[in-house]
């Protein structure tokens, strides 16, 4: 089942992305494990999933834990090798890609890991975290880095700037700590970004935050976003389109809003279930479809403080 993303889905104060700039495609992956012990037992992570990341699109992959989001983003980024099927970022084959080729593929696909206490190595300030890149893949000297990294401090929301370039990361907060993550990111002038759980290791009060800068970030400069989560409510806030993934396999795919309000799947329906709800009691045998296509309609038109 494949899920194509349309560039003319973009909203109006998104600006198109540089021609140059091909689509990401997923092409019929499958990902199997085998499992140590007796017999031949495997356990397959991702089946036959297809799909399309266009230039600019917003793509939410959406799942419960142990569906195969990240198993896709590690395959997405290089870090594993598929089974069997490919992905494809124009002429590069990123699953033949060895250390030349994905240090040129990292250059345009960053990823924004979903820990962001274990994501930053805590012996280096966030100027020398963000500078790396900028001195590794863009070869700046000392001083340019030293601006750029001012400058994606800005970006991201860290000012002035001179106050967090120094801090180790102890000295930072949650939500400051996975902005450092977002502008080392940023740092190399990346294409597409795999965004893995950005905002599931934070508290509530600070994850409206980290999602109204993605979808500025996205707004500004244009990129190509792959949101995994499995809220689908966060996911409402930054993508245009939809994947929902269960065991491995696409059950649903559309536009955000028609999945929201209308989903197809049972699976989604119980995502859309889990959304908590002020003065409910969770019943004992579930939430009908109905109820949650209204949960999902309200979801639909929320807005993050």
């Amino acid at each position: 089942m494949s899920a194509d993303v349309a560039t003319d889905a973009l909203p109006d104060d998104v600006p198109q992305p540089s021609t140059d700039v091909p689509p990401l495609v997923v092409d019929h992956v499958t990902t199997t494990y085998r499992i140590r012990g007796r017999g031949h037992h495997k356990l397959i992570a991702v089946d036959d999933v297809s799909f399309t990341i266009a230039p600019g699109a917003a793509v939410g992959l959406v799942g419960a834990s142990g569906s195969g989001k990240t198993t896709l983003a590690r395959m997405i980024t290089g870090s594993e090798r598929p089974t069997s099927g490919s992905i494809t970022f124009g002429d590069l084959a990123v699953q033949k890609l060895r250390a030349s080729g994905l240090r040129r593929y990292h250059q345009r696909v960053q990823m924004i890991f979903q820990d962001p206490y274990g994501a930053l190595n805590p012996l280096h300030t966030a100027e020398y975290t963000i500078a790396r890149p900028c001195r590794n893949f863009l070869a700046m000297s000392a001083q340019q880095a030293h601006d750029r990294v001012y400058e994606l401090l800005e970006t991201v929301g860290l000012t002035p700037p001179e106050q967090f370039a120094t801090k180790l990361p102890h000295q930072l907060s949650g939500g400051q700590r996975q902005r450092v993550v977002i502008a080392r990111a940023l740092a190399c002038e990346p294409d597409v970004l795999i965004a893995d759980e950005p905002v599931s290791m934070l508290d509530v009060s600070l994850r409206a935050g980290v999602l109204r800068l993605l979808a500025k970030l996205r707004a500004e400069h244009g990129l190509s976003l792959l949101y995994i989560t499995h809220d689908l409510l966060s996911a409402r806030v930054v993508t245009d389109d939809i994947i929902v993934l269960n065991k491995g396999r696409i059950v649903e795919q559309g536009a955000t809003k028609k999945v929201l309000q209308h989903p197809q799947d049972a699976y989604t329906v119980q995502l859309l279930d889990a959304i908590p709800t002020p003065h409910r009691v969770p019943s004992v045998t579930g939430t009908s479809k109905a109820t949650a296509t209204s949960k999902a309609t309200a979801a639909s038109k929320a807005t993050p403080a």
